[in-house]
């Protein structure tokens, strides 16, 4: 029903949660009286799964502390540092790091992403990047998703505000450009079965 496995990069540690079709209700007790709530608004069987699945795996690392959300709805749990959840098919990720910032992305590797790949490409990442393979392509797509969680704000343009430049087969320069404020970090964007899991092993900083 359930699979865990860890992988850690550098000082984040990225939990892995995969399951098949499980009954929701076989697993309430790992949901907090809010969070019942919550469960009770999502009516598609698959998203009612993946909120479960999430608190499933909260409640393995954290026990029974709620996820809280900023005001830009980055989640954290109070106390324990910093955390960040992604979803792919049937596995839910939850990134840690106890001294800085997280943002974690896990894509499905999927054609469909070869049809919207000229809304998140700058015009460097098209010449720079191999536009032909599917798998490069969502690799670029989850590590910007990751770059949009650590960017700390909305209104953000994929193509304008958030660049990609690789480094090595796995680590990849990820660029958070606005004209008041540039910021940049290393991101690792690694292929794990049929998805990607894109995340950052080291803070964000600013840049002049």
């Amino acid at each position: 029903m359930f699979h865990t496995e860890k992988i850690n990069y550098g000082p984040v540690s990225v939990f892995l949660l995969y399951y098949d079709d499980f009954v929701t209700e076989e697993h309430l007790h790992n949901l907090l009286p809010a969070e019942h709530q919550k469960l009770e608004t999502l009516k598609h069987p698959s998203r009612r799964r993946e909120y479960v699945a999430t608190r499933v795996l909260r409640t393995m690392h954290f026990g029974n502390e709620p996820i809280l959300y900023s005001e830009i709805g980055a989640p954290y749990v109070e106390g324990e540092g910093f955390i960040s959840i992604s979803h792919a098919n049937h596995v839910v990720g939850m990134a840690y790091c106890k001294s800085f910032q997280v943002g974690l992305d896990l894509e499905p590797i999927h054609e469909k992403v070869m049809r919207v790949k000229h809304k998140f490409l700058s015009a460097e990442e098209k010449e720079l990047t191999d536009t032909s393979s599917v798998e490069e392509m969502i690799k670029v797509w989850s590590g910007k998703e990751a770059l949009y969680k650590l960017a700390g704000r909305k209104e953000i343009i994929f193509a304008e505000n958030l660049l990609l430049t690789r480094i090595d087969d796995l680590k990849w320069k990820g660029r958070i450009y606005f004209s008041n404020n540039r910021k940049e970090v290393e991101l690792t964007l690694d292929t794990k079965n049929n998805f990607v899991i894109s995340i950052n092993a080291s803070p964000v900083y600013e840049v002049k």
